[in-house]
């Protein structure tokens, strides 16, 4: 073969985790600063030749992933455990490739996948987070459960989301479908609180937030979450978040809530791609 000839490409899937702390988002910028900028320069060092790579689903500053699915195309071949080992040793340490697949060529990491699963992990507490800071929100006010999940019931379905959306959204429509909400206590309280001001000293508590749909608006559960705390603290009756909904105007809407505690879980695929879809960090949120 000629060597002006192209090389024959694969399609790589890539299963990354980070902890967004650091970072100014996924996407890459000029002035760098991003998970994709970090990821891609460790990727190039390994191969030895540019890689540019697509991602499931873009995370704000902040953000954390578990299970961030991205994908390349490269005429290199290299066994599974070459790209995560090789990649990972030019990655700084709170970002990490944890599996790698070769998929067909019609695979896309984010046009293939089925759904996206979010996680939004909160303390309760009296007390600002100090171990946790950067991976939890916080709320100093007692949360009503009983509340927040009636709220997030009327988010659940096809609906206008505009409330919700960030004035830099790029989504061509504010029309998304919110499968499940799910909103749980993880330090054992299973009877709703009574709202009101934490006394230093009281038990803390955190609580899950779980989301899954379709796709996403920028900044819409980051929005979410500012309106179900609104209602659990009792800052707003239930029936408000029906209103917020309604009005299509993100001036309706509470303040975008603390980036600190979402985590992008990662993209559902067809099970016959067989991608790994269970990590150990996952195991390691909050349950």
């Amino acid at each position: 073969m000629s060597s002006h000839e192209p090389r024959a490409t694969r399609r790589v899937a890539l299963g990354v985790s980070y902890r967004g702390s650091a970072y100014t988002g996924w996407q890459s910028q000029a002035a760098g600063g991003t998970v994709q900028d970090a990821l891609e320069a460790a990727l190039c060092q390994f191969a030895t030749e540019p890689i540019k790579v697509v991602c499931a689903g873009r995370t704000d500053t902040g953000v954390h992933g578990i299970n961030q699915v991205v994908h390349l195309d490269t005429p290199l071949q290299r066994q599974a455990h070459s790209w995560v080992r090789g990649t990972n040793a030019y990655l700084p340490p709170d970002i990490a490739v944890q599996w790698a697949a070769e998929v067909p060529a019609h695979f896309h990491a984010r046009k293939s996948a089925l759904g996206r699963r979010y996680a939004y992990i909160l303390l309760e507490s009296p007390v600002r987070p100090a171990l946790e800071v950067g991976q939890v929100g916080w709320v100093f006010r007692a949360l009503d459960v009983q509340a927040m999940r009636e709220a997030a019931k009327v988010l659940v379905g096809e609906h206008d989301f505009s409330s919700f959306r960030s004035s830099q959204c790029q989504s061509p429509t504010p029309v998304k479908a919110l499968r499940e909400i799910t909103i749980r206590a993880c330090g054992g309280r299973t009877a709703p609180a009574r709202t009101g001001l934490l006394q230093p000293g009281a038990d803390g508590v955190y609580w899950r937030f779980d989301f899954e749909g379709q796709a996403f608006l920028h900044h819409m559960i980051r929005n979410i979450m500012g309106c179900l705390i609104a209602v659990g603290t009792g800052a707003r009756p239930v029936a408000w978040m029906q209103e917020v909904l309604n009005a299509r105007s993100r001036d309706a809407a509470a303040p975008t809530f603390s980036p600190a505690g979402l985590y992008f879980l990662g993209p559902r695929y067809d099970p016959e791609l067989q991608l790994p879809a269970d990590l150990p960090a996952f195991h390691w949120l909050p349950q």
